[in-house]
């Protein structure tokens, strides 16, 4: 199995969809004409019984669930409500299989392994029987951390850690006119921080992601501060320092009041999206259906995104939340500049289908205007690139988007990459995004090298053309003696599983290729 990350998107025709394992991705399937979300939505508004019960609502028992099993009869649970999802059938992108697997039982393991992030609630509405009458969802369990000395009275105690020592702890200190929080990672910390803050109506919250695990700081704190925070991190030493300002200078006797899940460590996938609204302050043209949109966070956000992670894009359209996965590139790709992952600003790089539910809504929201962005997401780690010599990166499309800050990562500050090459597959010239700076990088590092292949070529090109294949891969991807090789692979679903299959028949290994499968 390649090293390929948990979480899918399901975005239609999305190029940054994540496959839980090489041999049983989750395969889009073609809708019939009328069935995409847009449809449903409509349908699902239209007034029509959709549950069979006539706007009843009953208690359904785990026996009677039992028996809605069928292609045209089919209940599922998703957290303890109960929906007849019979007549979302034709309209679900995974197709019928997909959901025929959580038919006449608890779905909410199946529903959390790909749509953990989806809010069902608002999709299936319609489609409500009923609740559960016993408990059919077990909420997750957090591990409850020893409190430090801040004057906060202890959260309950949660189940032994393992290896306690290795577990992160914070801690407080003041003046009259500031308040500093300090977390102790209790190891090193990646350039690109792993930190997300906001601070908002006197509520702090404070993300630190490490690996797979999330420590995380939940205060709604003593007294009144301005919303703008600072935050300084000793990356060698797993030190982070957030800096606070008071609004009326003196002395605090406490912290805060500890809210939900406050000084807790637990596996990040156990935790949902967290939410803030960023304002559209710009939008430039990369191509002809291709923009970058530059998005500003609030002022008590500071957002840490590690190369490799997502955000996801949440907006209610037509009544129904719909949420869309994104990867933020940096600003450019040969600003001599330190990479933006600090920055107060997300740029993500998005093409806009004209028949799409979510693009079109993104492409035409006014300059100024709000949109819901989650924090990072997303299962990529940097520590397979360590003594890496030669990394190949494989995008078919926007799956250059993940590439972006990958590029930038290597070149800037992995000096044991030698060399950094990307195999950009596109259908025409013209879609090729950021071919001059690609070109320039190109030219000015030796360290970087790009080949541009067009599968519906101009008479005039004189590049590579085709498709991905064995003998193009042979050629491209050159395994030196003594070299530690690493493959990056995003693009649309076919190019995805034909590249991944193609790089099993070179020999490369799972611990040598990690996609972001379409």
């Amino acid at each position: 199995m390649l090293n390929i990350p948990s979480q899918s998107f399901p975005a239609p025709s999305s190029q940054q969809r994540v496959s839980p394992s090489a041999q049983s991705g989750r395969n889009k399937v073609s809708l019939k004409p009328g069935h995409s979300l847009m449809d449903w939505i409509r349908f699902a508004k239209s007034g029509k019984d959709l549950t069979g019960l006539r706007g009843r609502l009953i208690e359904v028992t785990q026996d009677e669930l039992q028996k809605h099993n069928k292609r045209d009869d089919c209940w599922t649970c998703i957290r303890g409500m109960v929906y007849n999802v019979t007549p979302y059938m034709d309209y679900h992108p995974g197709g019928e299989e997909e959901l025929m697997k959580a038919a006449g039982i608890d779905g909410t393991d199946l529903f959390d392994q790909v749509h953990r992030w989806v809010n069902h609630e608002s999709m299936l509405k319609e489609c409500l029987v009923g609740r559960m009458t016993t408990k059919t969802a077990t909420a997750s369990k957090a591990i409850t951390l020893p409190s430090s000395s801040t004057g906060l009275t202890p959260p309950a105690a949660g189940p032994p850690l393992p290896n306690k020592d290795s577990q992160p702890r914070y801690d407080w200190f003041q003046t009259d006119a500031t308040v500093h929080l300090a977390v102790y990672a209790k190891r090193k910390i990646p350039s690109s921080g792993c930190v997300t803050v906001d601070l908002k109506a006197g509520i702090l919250r404070l993300e630190v992601l490490l690996g797979k695990l999330s420590y995380m700081i939940h205060l709604d704190l003593a007294r009144k501060v301005e919303e703008n925070v600072s935050v300084h991190t000793a990356f060698s030493v797993g030190k982070i320092q957030v800096t606070i300002n008071k609004q009326t200078r003196g002395k605090w006797t406490s912290l805060g009041q500890p809210l939900e899940f406050h000084n807790t460590f637990l596996c990040k996938k156990k935790r949902g999206p967290f939410y803030r609204d960023c304002r559209l302050v710009s939008k430039m043209e990369v191509t002809h259906n291709t923009h970058v949109f530059r998005l500003q966070l609030p002022g008590g956000t500071v957002m840490h995104m590690a190369a490799g992670k997502h955000v996801y894009l949440k907006a209610i359209i037509e009544g129904t939340e719909i949420v869309r996965p994104y990867t933020p590139v940096d600003q450019n790709l040969v600003s001599a500049s330190s990479p933006s992952a600090h920055e107060s600003d997300l740029y993500l790089m998005i093409k806009v289908y004209p028949d799409g539910v979510f693009t079109p809504y993104l492409n035409s929201l006014q300059m100024g205007k709000n949109i819901s962005v989650s924090g990072p997401e997303g299962t990529f780690s940097l520590r397979p690139l360590r003594d890496v010599t030669h990394l190949y990166l494989l995008a078919g499309g926007t799956g250059f988007t993940p590439m972006v800050r990958l590029i930038n990562l290597a070149l800037r500050e992995v000096d044991t990459i030698r060399t950094t090459k990307l195999l950009f597959f596109n259908k025409q010239e013209k879609d090729i995004l950021w071919r001059c700076q690609l070109d320039d990088l190109a030219a000015f590092n030796e360290r970087f090298q790009v080949e541009y292949i067009l599968s519906e070529p101009s008479a005039s090109w004189t590049g590579r053309k085709g498709r991905v294949d064995e003998i193009l891969l042979n050629d491209l991807l050159v395994r030196p003696e003594g070299s530690k090789c690493y493959v990056c692979v995003c693009g649309p679903s076919a190019f995805t599983e034909q590249t991944l299959g193609l790089l099993k028949q070179l020999c490369f290994s799972e611990e040598e290729c990690h996609a972001f499968k379409g």
